[in-house]
């Protein structure tokens, strides 16, 4: 029943974030008036700067490869996800995308590599949703219990697979109801709901299963265009939480504005990554200019 629970609905799903360059100018210091004290806070301090930013990647992703018959989807795939991250994996229809985070998640199993969490091969795991208690995934369709309330909806994960308390349950679900605002809607069924709605609602029910790491899959890609920017700000609120996120999108204000990393694929390999500036402003590669400027064509015309 668990495993059910997580491979059908813990699918999981920001916006303008400046970006600020700091100059560091070079401070000369009287070293022979400092005192001890000043020099063993210092030396603390360095230490523990030199932990965080040394910290292990929470995921990482090596020479991952998946192949469907015999077309070659996903072709030696390396990146890694830091802790706070919210990595945009941009590109075209039938890049890879998708495919490459259904096998971060596990839904699909890859043909080739590996893909660690905390250090351990995840591919190798013999309890993949005991793995996505951790690392959950908002789909493009929702995916709610037609059946079920949006409250029901939101606390089954964590009484069946946390086995939370009816009473815990409910003040996990409600904390994240309110957060994505759809609090007022806890008695309603999904049917009764818009699409925007439901998306927030199956990012609420992620939440309530306290992951470290959300994948969203286009999760606005099956909206109205007025839909979408009640979900991608919730999403944009998420961000600034420091929730790790790995989000698929089409949506490049998005993906310019709150990642701090962005992957473009093409043809199942990684293209070009790094920051959104980078990315966006001066791309290095020829397919990511041809790609950026076709976006731009087609937000153009449309």
């Amino acid at each position: 029943m668990s495993e059910i629970i997580n491979e059908t609905r813990f699918e999981k799903d920001s916006n303008p974030n400046d970006v600020v360059v700091i100059d560091v100018e070079n401070i000369s210091l009287d070293v022979e008036n400092i005192d001890d004290s000043t020099s063993d806070d210092t030396t603390q301090s360095a230490t523990e700067n030199t932990s965080e930013s040394t910290a292990a990647p929470v995921i990482e992703v090596r020479h991952l490869g998946k192949t469907f018959g015999t077309h070659e989807v996903l072709k030696d795939i390396d990146f890694d996800v830091d802790k706070g991250d919210v990595t945009c994996i941009i590109g075209s229809s039938g890049s890879g995308k998708s495919t490459l985070l259904r096998c971060i998640n596990l839904f699909e199993t890859p043909t080739s590599g590996e893909i660690y969490f905390h250090g351990e091969d995840v591919t190798k795991t013999k309890s993949a949703p005991k793995y996505r208690e951790k690392v959950t995934m908002v789909f493009q369709s929702f995916n709610l219990f037609n059946n079920m309330s949006v409250l029901a909806n939101c606390t089954i994960g964590p009484r069946k697979v946390l086995k939370m308390k009816k009473a815990e349950a409910n003040g996990v679900a409600m904390k994240y109801l309110e957060l994505v605002g759809m609090s007022a809607y806890v008695n309603a069924k999904p049917r009764q709901l818009s699409g925007g709605q439901k998306q927030r609602v199956a990012i609420a029910r992620a939440l309530a299963m306290s992951p470290e790491v959300i994948l969203f899959d286009e999760p606005t890609s099956a909206l109205d265009p007025e839909m979408v920017g009640e979900v991608l700000e919730v999403m944009k609120e998420l961000a600034k939480t420091g929730l790790t996120m790995i989000v698929v999108t089409h949506e490049m204000a998005f993906a310019r504005d709150v990642a701090n990393k962005v992957v473009f694929m093409d043809g199942g390999v990684i293209v070009e990554e790094g920051a959104p500036e980078q990315i966006f402003t001066a791309p290095k590669e020829e397919r990511t200019r041809a790609f950026l400027s076709r976006m731009l064509a087609e937000k153009q015309n449309g």
